[in-house]
């Protein structure tokens, strides 16, 4: 792990000269954003919907006992901005668009493509991560506001079912513990998570060596370490703007 993710710091760096030396299309960006991001719009709003819906399901009547009611929108915001939109609207775009990244980068390198390009004195490193990795660090803050939305709405619409809570009641909430912080350092999440996405899935494309067969392995291990890398990432980033 200490190795790859060594592999993973010496490819950001030649990405972003590769974007700051203007050579990245954006035609190119364009068509990575629409595979990482709108590609995986559907299953990443799903999730969290559904995410948001079980835990006002669970939390709902236990606060209704202890005459918390009034609370419940400003708790379900707060869980899902700082927490579970990012988190699972990113897991979900690493399962989706991190595994297609890293099957393309190594089906191009096993079939020899890549050192078509270096005969041709191309930076590979730029010219196939730059690209997708702009497209993550842009788009995917973009499903996580949507995602956040919509959790949000799945909470009111749950909590108004179960326990008959006036909407009112549950927009001033969470009005009330919404903090403009939040909302900054989630979109931060998903422009992080974008990028590791993309470098991670990338990376382990790049390092696959012999045919179909080892394709498919490093396919399987993009999707591990994605989740792993990820997960520390957050980790990090919630240690350093919430302790």
């Amino acid at each position: 792990m200490i190795r790859f993710l060594g592999h993973c710091t010496k490819n950001l760096w030649r990405t972003l000269k590769y974007l700051f030396s203007g050579e990245a299309k954006f035609s190119t960006i364009l068509t990575q954003a629409a595979m990482i991001s709108y590609d995986s719009l559907s299953i990443a709003l799903t999730i969290v919907f559904i995410a948001a819906a079980v835990i006002a399901l669970q939390v709902s009547k236990q606060f209704l006992l202890t005459g918390g009611e009034a609370y419940i929108g400003g708790f379900l915001a707060v869980a899902m901005i700082r927490e579970i939109a990012p988190g699972f609207a990113a897991l979900a775009i690493g399962a989706r668009a991190g595994t297609a990244i890293c099957a393309e980068v190594a089906n191009m390198k096993v079939t020899s493509q890549i050192d078509a390009i270096k005969v041709l004195k191309i930076e590979p490193v730029g010219y196939y991560f730059a690209p997708r990795i702009a497209a993550g660090a842009l788009t995917v803050p973009l499903v996580v506001i949507l995602a956040e939305f919509l959790g949000i709405l799945g909470g009111l619409i749950v909590s108004h079912f179960v326990i008959d809570l006036h909407p009112n009641i549950y927009m001033n909430s969470v009005w009330l513990w919404l903090k403009p912080k939040d909302i900054y350092i989630s979109l931060f999440k998903g422009c992080v998570f974008g990028i590791m996405i993309a470098l991670v899935c990338a990376t382990q494309g790049y390092l696959t060596h012999g045919g179909a067969k080892d394709v498919g392995i490093s396919t399987t291990k993009a999707a591990i370490k994605s989740t792993i890398y990820l997960l520390v990432t957050d980790l990090i980033i919630n240690f350093i703007f919430y302790l």
